[in-house]
């Protein structure tokens, strides 16, 4: 994937400077103004500066697709209905549309045709969700007159992305639709994928057309976290893991501490701050023991530098930061003083824990409120306890920051692994 930043007058100028580097094909992630920089800065136009990003090509498999693109046009074409069942046509993974007189030119869409090879599984549980839902249309169809049923109102919604849909393609967007609404995203941010999907749609596209654009859109939404930042010579990382009470903060610092420590064998230590619950410590104590690292309590700011310093030739500094409400305006201060006394010489970095059981409009308060202590980034826990992850995706959307971690149960230090998009937009498209 290639992501490129492109500066204009406006976003119409900004916009064309990115389709004329990176082709008509790309999704524009961001766009903001851009303040003039010194000196006359005031005598300067503001700019707009716009976020583009393309999926990279793979010539491997572009190859592969021509190959087979010309055996087809030597061979005998099925009928449609033949041609949508995947038993008869095992080369194809999508349901095509009515074949065409001539045959597809290269364009720039053939970019999306390669994320095809990713949507395998996807595109067959669609495929027979679809099958279902035609099942219980004729049904419904055959049925004896009486009162109308009027369907759901997110259905009909859906229908109205693509210009004069067929009948199949309809049934493919509600579907695709109502999964991701039965996922707990927000429905705006589904609206908006949707309308994207459709916007890019051409006459006679095929399905898979429109999941691989949500896809990708989703997958480029969330980005890639930075992670872990790499240890200095310098001076230590000293990282706060932040976060309201619960949602296992104290659990995720000992499997990154037992992955930095027995993996990747770095020099750590464990500090806490919490010293509001009762035997807090004392769980993080036992983690330090077992995996043989110093431990700490830190009672204030003035221990913490102590710390800071004691422990000045080791790789990271986890701390452990008290639980408490979002809403609590004092813990909070609290917090942002330790985080803001730290010299030059320790770098800092900061993880929001948050839990996938959370409701989402409670998940937006507590983003707000600690957007006042550190930026951050994120660390999902206990996604082994729901069955939806549409959180995810709309906290992504809405606090801007990237997620770096999620964890699925209370093994340490095995239940814990690197954010992967590609997998969770999976799970949230209906795939396995």
């Amino acid at each position: 994937m290639i992501i490129k930043k492109f500066v204009g007058k406006n976003e119409e100028e900004a916009t064309a400077l990115a389709k004329k580097d990176l082709g008509e094909n790309l999704v524009i992630m961001n766009v903001r103004k851009v303040k003039a920089r010194p000196p006359f800065a005031f005598l300067k136009r503001k700019r707009v500066e716009v976020t583009a990003a393309v999926e990279e090509e793979d010539p491997t498999m572009e190859q592969l697709r021509r190959i087979a693109r010309a055996q087809t046009k030597n061979t005998e074409q099925p009928a449609p209905a033949q041609r949508r069942n995947p038993a008869e046509a095992p080369s194809s993974r999508s349901i095509d549309s009515p074949a065409e007189s001539t045959p597809p030119v290269l364009t720039g869409n053939d970019k999306s045709r390669i994320i095809e090879e990713k949507l395998d599984n996807l595109q067959n549980i669609l495929e027979k969700k679809l099958g279902s839902s035609e099942e219980e249309e004729k049904r419904e169809t055959a049925a004896p007159a009486g009162p109308v049923r009027t369907a759901p109102r997110r259905e009909a919604e859906s229908s109205a992305y693509v210009q004069e849909p067929d009948r199949e393609t309809s049934r493919f967007l509600r579907l695709l639709y109502n999964t991701m609404i039965d996922n707990d995203i927000d429905e705006k941010l589904v609206n908006d994928l949707m309308g994207d999907a459709g916007s890019i749609a051409k006459p006679g596209a095929k399905l898979d057309h429109y999941l691989s654009a949500v896809y990708q859109k989703m997958i480029l939404r969330f980005g890639k976290a930075e992670g872990i930042a790499e240890a200095r010579s310098a001076g230590p990382v000293m990282i706060f893991f932040i976060g309201p009470t619960g949602v296992g903060k104290t659990t995720t610092i000992a499997k990154v501490a037992s992955s930095l420590s027995v993996n990747d064998k770095k020099k750590v230590a464990l500090l806490t701050t919490d010293t509001y619950r009762i035997a807090a410590a004392d769980q993080l104590r036992t983690y330090a023991s077992i995996l043989e690292v110093p431990f700490r309590v830190i009672y204030s700011v003035d221990e913490l530098l102590i710390a800071g310093e004691d422990f000045r030739d080791y790789d990271y500094i986890l701390v452990d930061t008290a639980g408490h409400s979002h809403k609590s305006e004092e813990l909070l201060a609290k917090q942002k003083e330790y985080m803001e006394c730290l010299p030059e010489t320790i770098e800092k970095q900061c993880f929001l824990v948050l839990s996938a059981t959370t409701k989402y409009k409670d998940l937006k308060k507590i983003v707000d409120n600690y957007k006042t202590v550190s930026d951050f980034q994120l660390i999902f826990t206990k996604l082994d306890e729901t069955s939806t992850l549409g959180s995810l995706y709309n906290i992504r959307c809405y606090s801007d920051s990237a997620i770096a971690f999620v964890t699925c149960g209370q093994n340490v230090p095995d239940d814990i692994e690197t954010f992967n998009a590609q997998k969770i937009v999976k799970q949230l498209l209906g795939g396995g």
